[in-house]
């Protein structure tokens, strides 16, 4: 079609079938070939329309603009001009053309109504404009003049952060100047004013990437990465969110779409981030940085460098890192904390090194470039390999040491580089402390998956006893001691723990309590002496005593509160042994007898691994306050916080929710709040673990008190997760009870368990032979039915949900009969279509009605009878019906028995029953009978 005033009607006919893409493109099309004017400036006005109807306001204002051009009394293309250009946010424009529709007619109702619309913005708009221009003023005056009140100051550092967060905040704190003036308030070298202004410039970039580029260009990221270096935790983390928003902006994370609003042109933000992760490895080598700043610097790699997805093919910035960082994150993990030359680090920075040099090789795709790793590592660990200087090959083996606690195959292959075990077993009979505690670390870690167990073992082993023999020096004993533990534990059966260590484990046991209990030592030390009692609580007499040593679990939880990745995971073992959560296999009988009768040793469950044993255990933690050290684990950063320690707390968390009476001690202490980030991410174990606790939880207490706010819609889905055939029966009974505590709370609770798919999962539990399970379920659906939408699903045609609920009423299991007919009753009740569909579902049906009517529970009998009260009330054939059977006689018998405070509900409801049939005057009083 190539006539324009044509496609110009074809466009009108898509318009008015609300294509507007096709419209689009007739218009588009008229708009090439015509050459008439008058027809152009009503086409671009067509388009316009086009364009407003698909919220493309840019184009839309353009295209009326050149209507306008055209034929400037074009009323139509001044109007929709205006439109776009409101929403736009171009008040000030869109009046003008308002004006204008309005000049040329007056008695136009709608161009009025736009007017007096727009001028009422533009007021507001101008208000808010002037009202917080001079809010920000007034508050940097105050910020920055030194004889200013402390209580105002303060004051003023908060109003600036909360209006830094906001949107019209930000821009007029970014427009007067504000960048300068934060600048200057952090120039004060004031710890609060800092605080208050890399606070105010991280609201100022959330959100907004031009912002964000314009205020990483004006400070600099040089200053940026000295401010994060500085010894002050509070002043380094907010600056290290503030790189963080930066980060988020440039890599378009965390974008809010204002709606209508055109973006800004930003140039290529590539180069800026590839700036800052440069920045951000040489401050993993500067001395001028703090530990608390390198710590900061490491965090920001691990969150922003490797893959989010592997599925996304792109890991550029892994291998920027690794070619230009590699040996950067290498000299961190090589730091030797007792060393004169050594970095300033935390107790955090190079286990926070060794989780970036894992997670980059992780993100690795193929063989050549984890080849060039290797390579990068070999090279780097051979420079610093030097036997005529024994402190640079110091470096070198404390190297392996930090790469075999991150990527440990690599770490494994470092191990086998000629020299290295030569060098490990040479500092081992160093006289220098210092060379024996790095060797002793580095056979510790090499001994993980004992892959060169035979070197270990023979060699190791025996080193290890020499120095723990010999050696004074407690840290070293410590080291030597858990090395010993986890080579014994590693080896299995055949190399048993009394086999290599001095003493029995009882023995070993006391001396790591005593260890962990001496402040004296320095708390890195103490952490060894954790993972040595997490291998030594396998022994079920050294798990006895340890729970019984209040002041050693203390220290334990002390520590834990606030450590590595290393501490928790030593911390969650150790607690896994005392409850027991461990995964057991159960011993088949047949096949112990055939042992015993091949005389094969057949292991014994210890007597204090029995219950009574384990229960005595769980209480004595509690007491301790193991709730609030596991609370207080699971907060910690993500990269310290494994999925495997995950598991190991959430199994700590089932046993210790397993007696009923300590439910109310764990939520109490925090506990139900921390089990649901453990429900939601870890390893599938871990997450049904911590389901199943939670499930424990939410079946008997009260979810506003255990679950506060909105936290409570967080743990529906867990709850869910366990109503499936690949659970156990206990864990489907506990999730179903928790389900039907949570049902009986509030309509939004019911519709967050429906929105969850579960009404599905819950009517297959009702078909259930378990007596328990059909209860629970029938239970859980007796509180699901007060919502309309459950309500529905029962009315649709062509299902047996309605007939099942009638057919379990009839059960001989009492507590199942009082939940379907409490289900049955509030069915009838709300949809009368139910109380005639009642009747057709089974035959039998009138005489369960009749048998509940008639019941001995009096709370099954209301529940009957208030049926029959909705069955009469809703139509009166069906009244009818009832009326010649039997029920009238029961109606009858309950209806006339004496009032009793205890059953007087019972005898309101037949009373009620025979008034409505005297009402249909299906039956007289007894007067006129």
């Amino acid at each position: 079609m190539e006539d324009p005033i044509q496609l110009k009607e074809e466009g009108n006919k898509y318009f008015q079938a609300s294509d507007y893409e096709k419209a689009l493109q007739s218009y588009t099309q008229a708009i090439k070939l015509n050459k008439d004017k008058a027809l152009q400036a009503v086409l671009y006005r067509n388009r316009a329309a086009c364009f407003l109807k698909k919220e493309e306001y840019a184009k839309a204002a353009s295209d009326a603009s050149r209507a306008i051009d055209i034929n400037a009394s074009d009323i139509k293309a001044l109007y929709r001009r205006s439109q776009a250009l409101e929403k736009l946010g171009k008040l000030d424009q869109a009046f003008k053309d308002a004006q204008k529709c309005a000049t040329l007619e007056p008695r136009n109702k709608n161009f009025q109504e736009t007017l007096r619309r727009l001028g009422a913005n533009i007021q507001e708009k101008l208000r808010i404009q002037f009202s917080t221009d001079s809010r920000v003023q007034k508050m940097f005056e105050i910020l920055l003049d030194e004889n200013s009140d402390k209580e105002k100051r303060e004051k003023a550092a908060n109003n600036l952060i909360v209006l830094g967060r906001e949107e019209a905040g930000a821009e007029r704190i970014f427009q007067n100047n504000g960048v300068n003036l934060l600048l200057q308030l952090i120039e004060t070298k004031n710890p609060e004013l800092i605080l208050a202004a890399v606070r105010t410039l991280s609201g100022l970039c959330t959100g907004h990437k031009a912002r964000a580029t314009a205020i990483l260009h004006y400070l600099g990221i040089d200053s940026i990465c000295m401010w994060m270096s500085v010894d002050n935790e509070e002043i380094s983390l907010a600056v290290c969110n503030l790189l963080q928003t930066i980060t988020d902006c440039l890599l378009g994370q965390g974008k809010e779409e204002h709606h209508g609003k055109e973006e800004a042109l930003v140039l290529d933000t590539k180069k800026d981030l590839r700036m800052i992760t440069t920045r951000l490895l040489d401050m993993l080598v500067s001395k001028k940085v703090s530990g608390q700043g390198r710590d900061r610097a490491l965090n920001l790699l691990n969150k922003n460098i490797p893959r989010k997805d592997l599925k996304d093919h792109d890991n550029s910035r892994s291998i920027f890192v690794i070619d230009n960082g590699l040996k950067k994150i290498l000299k961190v993990v090589g730091q030797i904390p007792e060393m004169p030359d050594c970095l300033p680090l935390t107790e955090n920075t190079q286990l926070t090194a060794s989780v970036l040099l894992n997670k980059l090789y992780d993100d690795l795709r193929c063989d050549p470039e984890r080849d060039n790793y290797r390579l990068i590592c070999e090279e780097y660990i051979k420079s610093k390999i030097d036997p005529q200087d024994m402190d640079k090959t110091l470096h070198a083996i404390q190297i392996v040491s930090g790469v075999l606690q991150g990527p440990f195959d690599l770490g494994n292959k470092l191990l086998g580089m000629k020299g290295v075990m030569e060098m490990m077993v040479a500092l081992c009979g160093s006289e220098r402390e210092i060379d024996q505690l790095v060797a002793v670390e580095a056979l510790i870690h090499a001994s993980t998956k004992l892959s060169r167990a035979t070197f270990i073992i023979t060699n190791g082993v025996t080193l290890l006893k020499e120095i723990y023999k010999k050696t004074k020096n407690e840290k070293i004993k410590i080291r030597a001691l858990v090395g010993l533990c986890k080579l014994g534990s590693a080896g299995g059966t055949d190399y048993g723990l009394r086999q290599f260590a001095e003493g029995s484990t009882e023995k070993l046991a006391k001396q790591c309590r005593k260890w962990l209990c001496n402040t004296s030592i320095d708390a890195r030390t103490r952490k060894w002496a954790v993972e040595g009692l997490s291998y030594l609580t396998l022994d079920a007499d050294v798990k006895d005593d340890f729970v019984e040593d209040e002041p050693a679990l203390k220290a334990m939880f002390d520590l834990a509160k606030a450590s590595d990745k290393t501490i928790l995971y030593s911390v969650a073992s150790a607690l896994v042994n005392c409850t027991n959560s461990y995964d057991t296999k159960e011993l088949v009988p047949e096949l112990v007898q055939l042992a015993k009768f091949s005389k094969q040793h057949v292991p014994e469950e210890h007597p204090k691994d029995k219950k009574d044993f384990v229960v005595k255990r769980v209480k004595r933690l509690l007491k301790a306050g193991v709730v609030s050290a596991l609370a207080c684990m699971v907060k910690a950063d993500s990269t310290i916080l494994t999925d495997q320690s995950k598991e190991l707390i959430a199994r700590v968390f089932l046993a210790l929710c397993e007696d009923p009476k300590d439910r109310g001690t764990i939520v109490a202490q925090g506990g139900g709040k921390a089990l649901i980030p453990l429900a939601v991410e870890g390893t599938d174990v871990g997450k049904i673990k911590a389901s199943h606790a939670l499930a424990k939880i939410a079946a008997i207490s009260n979810p506003d008190i255990a679950f506060p706010g909105e936290r409570v819609y967080e743990v529906v889905r867990p709850l869910v997760s366990l109503l499936n055939t690949e659970r156990d029966g206990l864990q489907n009974y506990e999730a179903l009870l928790g389900l039907t505590n949570f049902s009986g709370r509030s309509d939004k609770l019911r519709l967050k368990i429906i929105k969850e798919k579960a009404l599905s999962d819950i009517e297959n539990y009702m078909f259930e032979n378990h007596d328990q399970l059909r209860q629970a379920a029938t239970e859980c659906m007796c509180n699901l039915v007060v919502n309309k939408e459950v309500q529905e699903r029962f009315v649709a045609d062509g299902n047996d949900r309605l007939k099942l609920v009638v057919l379990l009423c009839g059960e001989d299991d009492e507590k199942v009969q009082v939940a379907a007919a409490g289900a049955l009753a509030m069915l009838t009740a709300a949809q009368k279509k139910l109380c005639s569909k009642m009747t057709q579902v089974t035959t039998q049906w009138l005489e369960i009605l009749q048998r509940l009517c008639l019941h001995d529970n009096m709370e099954v009998q209301h529940r009957g009878l208030v049926i029959a009260f909705n069955l009469i009330c809703a139509d009166k054939e069906l009244a009818k019906k009832l009326v010649e059977s039997e029920l009238l006689e029961i109606l009858t018998y309950v209806g006339k028995q004496e009032d009793h405070p205890k059953k007087q509900h019972i005898i309101s409801v037949a009373r009620d029953c025979l008034s409505k049939c005297m009402d249909y005057e299906l039956i007289k009083p007894l007067s006129q009978a």
